[in-house]
């Protein structure tokens, strides 16, 4: 089949099943029925000779080739509905509810600034917070369960940035370093901070997973060391709590450690060997890029730089 005989209807189709990875939500987006959803789908793979896409246990995965066109019809589509039906957004006067997915110290962060910008701007704007529990948060977005995540996704934005995921955008928020947290009267506390004694101390990790190990033990491993890791938790507030009144020490990004709210109980050491940088970045799903209200929301995330900076400047320079 020639393209001046294809229905380009079958494409609009073709692009909502891919935005949502699953029938049931593609026919909703459309406000189709799923046998006519189906059927399009069936023409659309007779046309084009190929499957486009396989069903799975959890909706269905593109082919090779439906990876590779997506992007060109999604743009396509993208110029006529911006042409067609130019996006109004007054923000004074929309009604949304957005549900995040972060850290308790990001959102300590974050969250702030975007408070201000609803009570300033958009009454009718509201937030419902989601436990980020997992450096994965793609299942999560695909299935529509949270609107946008915020963390140190460095697997997820890699593959990302490969261009194996197209159904996921990302955005870079800020970067930062990794300290060596302790009490202020811990006996580490005075002193350049050595590899022998961080390894020989007790360690608390913080884990999202529950998993006890992180990317500073692979650099120990590759050198022939290790250190003891007693407790993991999954909260840079408990982090901050629970090393504020022990013999722990931890790792944290510099700009959480305010967030723990024992600042003035904590001191930060430069680390004996070099992590690499700590980068945060939003995800979300392909469906809400030109949504306005989403963009409203991640213009206002985007604000986090500052007080990141402000977090920076309250906790001061390390110690050597």
């Amino acid at each position: 089949m020639s393209f001046l005989t294809l229905d380009l209807n079958l494409l609009r189709v073709f692009d909502a099943i891919m935005i949502e990875q699953n029938l049931t939500r593609a026919a909703e987006r459309l406000a189709m029925t799923q046998p006519a959803v189906s059927n399009a789908l069936r023409r659309l793979r007779d046309a084009l000779g190929d499957d486009l896409l396989i069903r799975t246990a959890h909706g269905v995965k593109p082919t090779p080739h439906a990876e590779t066109l997506w992007p060109t019809v999604r743009k396509a589509l993208s110029a006529l509905e911006d042409a067609v039906e130019p996006n109004v957004f007054d923000i004074r006067s929309a009604h949304a509810t957005f549900r995040l997915a972060m850290a308790d110290a990001t959102a300590a962060l974050g969250l702030p600034g975007l408070v201000r910008a609803i009570e300033q701007q958009g009454a009718g704007i509201k937030i419902r917070m989601t436990p980020l529990t997992t450096r994965e948060p793609r299942p999560m977005l695909v299935r529509g369960e949270i609107d946008l995540a915020i963390g140190f996704f460095p697997g997820v934005v890699a593959q990302l940035a490969s261009g194996a995921d197209n159904t996921i955008r990302h955005e870079r928020v800020y970067s930062g370093h990794y300290l060596c947290v302790m009490r202020k009267d811990h006996p580490l506390a005075r002193g350049e901070l050595t590899l022998d004694s961080y390894c020989k101390a007790k360690h608390l990790l913080v884990s999202f997973s529950g998993r006890a190990y992180a990317v500073i033990d692979d650099l120990l491993a590759q050198i022939g060391l290790e250190r003891k890791i007693v407790l993991t938790v999954n909260q840079f507030f408990t982090a901050g709590r629970i090393v504020a009144h022990s013999d722990l020490i931890t790792v944290l990004p510099r700009h959480l450690i305010a967030a723990t709210g024992m600042i003035g109980d904590l001191v930060a050491k430069e680390l004996p060997l070099e992590l690499p940088s700590v980068h945060v970045d939003m995800l979300w799903h392909e469906r809400d890029t030109r949504n306005p209200a989403h963009q409203w929301l991640r213009r206002q995330m985007m604000e986090m730089k500052s007080g990141v900076m402000a977090a920076e400047i309250e906790f001061g320079r390390p110690d050597s």
